[in-house]
């Protein structure tokens, strides 16, 4: 996946950063901070540059941002409900209630969870869909997500071309820093889970 990644930087340079970047949203696996690292680094021996990877990755982001918000408005509340009422969501232990609370949420803390999820690998991508599925004023997402994007892109360019030969570091810690993320959520997952066990018990 690196070579991969390198070898479309190397060949396709600025076009090459905003066709990843959108890909990478749509399909969170591939990593954004190799991709914005690496464009750090590029700009230290090649014709990029730091203005023209930033706005070439925020060109990406946004076009799989609006892809993502896209189909979170077609897999509106009434469809979800739909699917937990079908046998899959049953052996999954989905219910309609606990999707109506989730976007109740989501409706209130919209604009934090748009702006400040943008900086958090995974989730700054698949933030999108609920955005749609709580039908978020379009231009309003648009402008959180482009705020977002540009504080994420501009801090990792940025590190990928101070590190300059050492740019795999900044992979590395940032993975770090998205395993305790997961971890933090994880717990969180859990602390939820036992709660309601716990409500049900009692």
């Amino acid at each position: 996946m690196q070579e991969f990644v390198i070898n479309i930087m190397n060949q396709y340079g600025n076009v090459g950063i905003a066709i990843l970047i959108a890909i990478e949203n749509i399909f969170p696996p591939i990593p954004s901070e190799l991709i914005l690292t690496f464009g750090g680094f590029m700009t230290t021996y090649s014709n990029l540059t730091v203005m023209g990877v930033i706005v070439s990755s925020t060109i990406g982001s946004l076009i799989g941002a609006v892809i993502l918000y896209g189909i979170g408005r077609i897999l509106n509340k009434d469809i979800l409900i739909i699917l937990c009422n079908n046998k899959v969501g049953k052996v999954l232990h989905f219910k309609a209630k606990n999707i109506e609370k989730s976007q109740e949420w989501f409706a209130n803390k919209s604009k934090y969870a748009v702006l400040f999820c943008r900086c958090v690998p995974i989730i700054r991508s698949l933030i999108s869909i609920p955005a749609g599925m709580s039908k978020m004023n379009f231009g309003e997402f648009i402008i959180l997500t482009t705020i977002g994007t540009i504080i994420w892109n501009t801090v990792i360019t940025m590190l990928g071309r101070i590190a300059g030969n050492s740019w795999k570091l900044i992979t590395v810690k940032i993975s770090q820093y998205a395993h305790f993320i997961y971890l933090g959520i994880g717990i969180l997952i859990i602390i939820i889970i036992l709660k309601k066990i716990i409500n049900k018990k009692r």
